[in-house]
Order: C-alpha cells, then sequence, then structure tokens
C-alpha cells in the first residue's frame, strides 16, 4: 500500500501527561516471539491492562482467536476490541494521536514490522482504530513507529539516527528529508538527534529504552555508573547532549538520571530492561521492575520525585523484556478531546 503525507494544517502533539480519554492495547498472539514464555506474557499484559484501568479507560485489540481466553484474565473495567493482530506492541503498530486546529487526529505511519517481520494485518491497525473512532487519519509515508518518537508536547520532539535512517526503514532519505516529515506530521519545530539506542535493541534504537520528557524542560534519561556496561558509554554521551540542548522554545533542559537495571542475557543478547520504559495514566504512572530490590526501589523513587501529583506503580516486567519490550511499547494513550 503507498502512501502520501495528508495536508495538514495547525498540528500539536500533546505531551503524554495531557489528559487521556483512554489506554490502548493489543493482546499477545505471536506464539514465535515469546517462545515458552507465551503464558507468562499473558498474564503481564493482563496484569499491565488491569493496573492502569484503575486510573483510565483501557481498550485492548484481541484476535478473534483469544477473546475468550483474554476475557479471563482482564478485569471488567477493559474493554476488548476483536481485530486481526499480528503482534502486541501497541505503541508502534496504534495511531499517534494528535490535534489539528484542535480536532483529535491520528497519525498512520507507514508500519513495516521494524523491517524485520512481515506483520501484514499490523500495517492496518493504525486505521483502524481510528476509524472505529470515526477520526480523521492522517497517513504519512514514513517509516516510524510511535516509540521511536517522544515530545515535550511543547514544540520538541526526540529521535535516534539508528531507527530513523536505517536502511531498513528509510534508506532512500536523508536525514533533513526525515526531520521534514515528522514536523509535518506532528507539528513539532526542533528535532532533537541521538546517534543511537540501548545495546542489542530489538527496534533499533527506540528513545523511549532511555530518554524521556517527564514536564516541560524535562527529561528523566537512563545511566549508569559502569565503565565497562556496554551501554555505559551511550547513555554517559546522551546525558552530555542533553544538558547542551535546548528545547524548541530555546530554553535549556533539565536532565534526571536513573541507574539502569543489572544486565541480562538471552541468547546471547542484552534483554531491553530499562526503567524509562514507563506509562503515564491519569494519576498515575505505571513503571517496570525486575526482582531487583535496590534497583527497583531507587528508580522508583526518581520517578515519584517526578510526577509528585502521581501515584508511581511497578509491574514486574521480567518477562515482558523478553519480547523485546516493555510498558511504554505495549501502550497508547488516546488524550482526551
Amino acid at each position: 500500500m503507498t502512501k502520501i503525507m495528508t495536508q495538514t494544517n495547525n498540528i500539536w502533539f500533546p505531551p503524554e501527561w495531557h489528559q487521556h480519554e483512554r489506554c490502548w492495547m493489543a493482546w499477545p498472539c505471536f506464539k514465535d516471539l515469546w517462545q515458552e514464555h507465551f503464558t507468562d506474557a499473558k498474564y503481564t499484559y493482563a496484569n499491565i491492562a488491569n493496573t492502569i484501568a484503575h486510573f483510565e479507560s483501557v481498550t485492548m485489540l484481541v484476535h478473534p482467536s483469544q477473546v475468550k481466553e483474554a476475557r479471563r484474565l482482564l478485569s471488567h473495567n477493559v474493554e476488548i476490541l476483536p481485530m486481526d493482530i499480528n503482534d502486541s506492541w501497541m505503541r508502534d503498530t496504534g495511531p499517534t494521536f494528535v490535534f489539528n486546529n484542535q480536532e483529535l487526529q491520528g497519525i498512520d505511519w507507514t508500519f513495516n514490522g521494524w523491517g524485520k517481520f512481515p506483520f501484514q494485518q499490523d500495517q492496518f491497525i493504525a486505521q483502524n482504530v481510528l476509524r472505529h473512532l470515526s477520526l480523521h487519519i492522517i497517513s504519512s509515508d514514513l517509516v516510524n513507529e510511535g516509540g521511536a518518537i517522544h515530545t515535550d508536547g511543547e514544540g520538541t520532539l526526540m529521535v535516534t539516527k539508528n531507527v530513523q535512517l536505517n536502511k531498513n526503514r528509510n534508506p532512500n532519505l536523508s536525514q533533513q528529508d526525515v526531520e521534514e516529515k515528522l514536523k509535518a506530521a506532528t507539528g513539532c519545530e526542533k528535532i532533537i538527534w541521538f546517534d543511537y539506542g540501548l545495546t542489542d535493541d530489538h527496534t533499533d534504537g527506540h528513545v523511549d529504552q532511555f530518554a524521556c520528557f517527564v514536564a516541560p524542560q524535562k527529561i528523566v534519561v537512563l545511566d549508569s555508573d559502569n565503565p565497562t556496561d556496554s551501554n555505559y558509554s551511550r547513555l554517559k554521551s546522551h546525558i552530555e547532549q542533553l544538558r547542551n540542548e535546548t528545547d524548541a522554545k530555546g530554553r535549556p533542559l533539565e536532565v534526571v538520571s536513573i541507574q539502569q537495571p543489572s544486565c541480562e542475557l538471552e541468547d546471547n543478547a542484552r534483554l531491553g530492561k530499562s526503567y524509562i520504559n514507563f506509562y503515564i495514566a491519569n494519576g498515575g504512572v505505571i513503571m517496570p521492575s525486575y526482582g531487583e530490590p535496590e534497583a527497583d526501589q531507587a528508580a522508583f523513587d526518581v520517578l515519584q520525585n517526578c510526577f509528585t501529583d502521581r501515584q508511581v506503580v511497578q509491574v514486574d516486567c521480567r518477562t515482558l523484556v523478553r519480547g523485546g519490550g516493555n510498558i511504554h511499547c505495549i501502550t497508547q494513550q488516546q488524550p482526551k478531546a
């Protein structure tokens, strides 16, 4: 399917702390990804969805063959919407919601399975959700995923070169070309480019694994104090870059760091354990834990200090990272109109 960039007018990409109408998720259905962790993955998704449902409405896309199972594990507060899907990473396959002249609309990025998987059904999730909501679809021919971008809601966007300029995504586009398409779709005025993401990231380096705006001018980032760690130099370079950056309004940024959890390998690849990959809900923040009491508590304390007006809740994500993502990756907020 060929897409062209839909003409847009006055676009505003709201921050994730903007009031939500609901949270969108998708039920795990790709058994080849999870292998022996498939059942545990479903319980983890259900735990996250049920936790978010304490703060706001949740709608779960579920493959028609798995509706009965999902209903058994999900609380009555979670709505189920049957839909043909290949995988369960709603941040990347779902729409990116924006306001166009104060009207809620959604961006349908071109999705190519992170340049790795031929997920035919997931190409249509964004437009199917937007049609279900009767919202206008902003079509973009840029290959992009929701986890690859992050905004402050005031015109600043963060991305990584490893994703946006990867030959498996947009091989014929220059950095300037990508920047123009991102700005046209989101209405953002300044883009902060990082060179790379975390080691062995399945997505090639999504920004939501290591940096996240928590307020205007304020970013929480992943950090490491271990010079022998494979992420050490990357994380230090992110922090140094941000401390010398300004936002779209020309203001300096406050950088708050969280120490990364311990390194864990599976099949000789590093699991994407991060405390930055959290979901901001109405009145709450749902963040990961990894069964590491000291590190989990330290990360919790940092985020609770960042979100003094919200209740921070930790959910065990030791199974979730084995699928290649985390809480932010499996959720997508729909802003309140």
